[in-house]
Order: structure tokens, then C-alpha cells, then sequence
């Protein structure tokens, strides 16, 4: 008896570098980023406790780091011990925040009442410092199973204080990756993030000084408002600099010439 045809297995989804991939410019301009931002990056060092870090992060989402800094030092004040902002509950926590300035002061003191509740209650201690010995994938599955803890917060807490070569992507290097036509203009930062993942070296070196210097050039010439493209180390490189420059003499091209007063 013949055999019935088997159903065609469903092709596998292809992975985000065959969709975008890597350019033969990418380790030229990680080269360029980190002569110009960042030419002697820092030793790796791992904090005393991740914790800390984690909140810190929490705080720093829509914040400016010297707000960060003030928020993060009046809750160590306020609270030696994290058990004490626990039982503080949020609304004693969004107290100190606010007195410390900065916006979302009672979103993110919900945030960290919550990872606090949920880490005493599922693992009987506010401490990570036992992350330090997990692998990568554990520290990011027990991360991201926290309150209000997505992607970019986990590999924050990889990258700064565990020393791991994760790839955090923020709005800077979304910005650039998408200038430099890296990847599509329609994906989200999670995508970029894991395209990053899979294209850039996996040593911390490597990865710190990218998102590091990244960022840099992001806040000082690839700008979100009028780019600075005619002082960019990555100009030749870059398919959106014409545009940019262009737009530049246009726009320098509509002002009158000043005419001198007559009387």
C-alpha cells in the first residue's frame, strides 16, 4: 500500500542576523565609537550586591543620572537594610523618592516594593548575591521574572555589576543601529537588543565599550534633534549623514542674508 505523502514540516523562522545581517563595517565603527568615547575602558568588577544595582536601574528609567544618584542615596539613607523599605511599603519609598526629585516617583517606588516582596517571598532573602555564581540564562530567568523587570534592566544588571557580556540597548544605540541602517527601521528594542547579541563579540570588553561608547555618541552627535553628522567619526559610514547634511545647507539656504541698516 502506497504511502500518503508526509506533511511538509514548517520551515524554521529564519534567526535575526539572516533578516538583518551584520554589515563588514560593524567592527569598524565599534573601532571608531571606542578610539573616540572611550579608548581605556575600566577593569570589569562585580558589586557586592547586585541588588543595589538592580534598583538602581529601576531608578535611573526616565531619570538623568545625577537624579538617579540622589534617589538612589536617599533610600540607602532611609533604609540601611532593603528589609526596612519593604516594610516601609511603597508609599513610604515614593516619599523618599520624590523628596529626592525626579519624575515617576510612584511607578517605580511600586516597582521596587514589589521585587523586594517577591524576592523575600520566593527566595526568603533580599539579597542577589548568589547571581554571582549562576550562569548567564539563570541570572536573566530569575531578573525578568521580577516586577517591572524586562530585558533591557536584566542585561543592565549582566553588564554593570555581574561583568557579564550582555548587550543592553537603550534609545541612543537603537537610534544609531537604525541610522546606520544596521537593522530595520521597525524593530523594537528588544529585537535590536538580541541582534546585537548575536552579532557583537561575546567578551564584556568588548560589549561594555560598545554600549558604553554608543551611548556617548548618541548623547553628544548622533542626536535625536539635528545630528551633529559634519563632526561624526562615523560619517563616511553612515547612509543618513547625506540626508542629514543635506537638510543642513537647506535649512541654512532659507535664512536671509543680514542686510546692513540703512538710514
Amino acid at each position: 500500500m502506497p504511502r500518503s505523502p508526509s506533511p511538509d514540516k514548517p520551515k524554521p523562522r529564519p534567526t535575526l542576523t539572516e533578516q538583518s545581517p551584520p554589515p563588514e563595517t560593524l567592527p569598524e565603527i565599534a573601532r571608531r565609537l571606542a578610539k573616540r568615547y572611550l579608548p581605556t575602558p575600566p577593569a570589569p568588577r562585580k558589586a557586592a550586591e547586585p541588588l543595589d544595582g538592580l534598583i538602581g536601574t529601576i531608578l535611573s528609567q526616565q531619570n538623568t543620572a545625577p537624579i538617579t544618584r540622589r534617589q538612589f542615596d536617599g533610600l540607602k539613607i532611609a533604609y540601611p537594610r532593603w528589609e526596612a523599605a519593604l516594610a516601609d511599603g511603597p508609599d513610604g519609598i515614593e516619599t523618599v523618592l520624590k523628596a529626592a526629585g525626579g519624575g515617576l516617583s510612584r511607578i517605580k517606588s511600586e516597582y521596587i516594593w514589589k521585587v523586594l516582596r517577591q524576592l523575600e517571598d520566593t527566595r526568603g532573602t533580599l539579597s542577589l548575591k548568589d547571581t554571582r555564581e549562576m550562569n548567564d540564562n539563570q541570572v536573566r530567568t530569575l531578573l525578568e521574572s521580577l516586577p517591572g523587570v524586562g530585558m533591557k534592566t536584566a542585561s543592565c544588571v549582566l553588564l554593570f555589576d555581574l561583568s557579564r557580556p550582555a548587550m543592553p540597548v537603550d534609545t541612543h544605540i537603537g537610534r544609531i543601529a537604525r541610522r546606520l541602517e544596521l537593522v530595520p527601521a521597525a524593530w523594537n528594542a528588544v529585537k535590536v537588543e538580541k541582534w546585537f547579541d548575536e552579532v557583537l563579540p561575546r567578551t564584556w570588553n568588548e560589549r561594555y565599550t560598545f554600549h558604553v561608547s554608543a551611548i556617548r555618541h548618541g548623547r553628544e552627535t548622533c542626536k535625536a534633534q539635528r545630528p551633529r553628522c559634519e563632526a561624526c567619526v562615523l560619517q563616511d559610514l553612515c547612509p543618513s549623514a547625506g540626508v542629514f547634511l543635506n537638510e543642513t545647507v537647506g535649512s541654512a539656504a532659507k535664512v536671509p542674508p543680514h542686510r546692513p541698516e540703512t538710514n
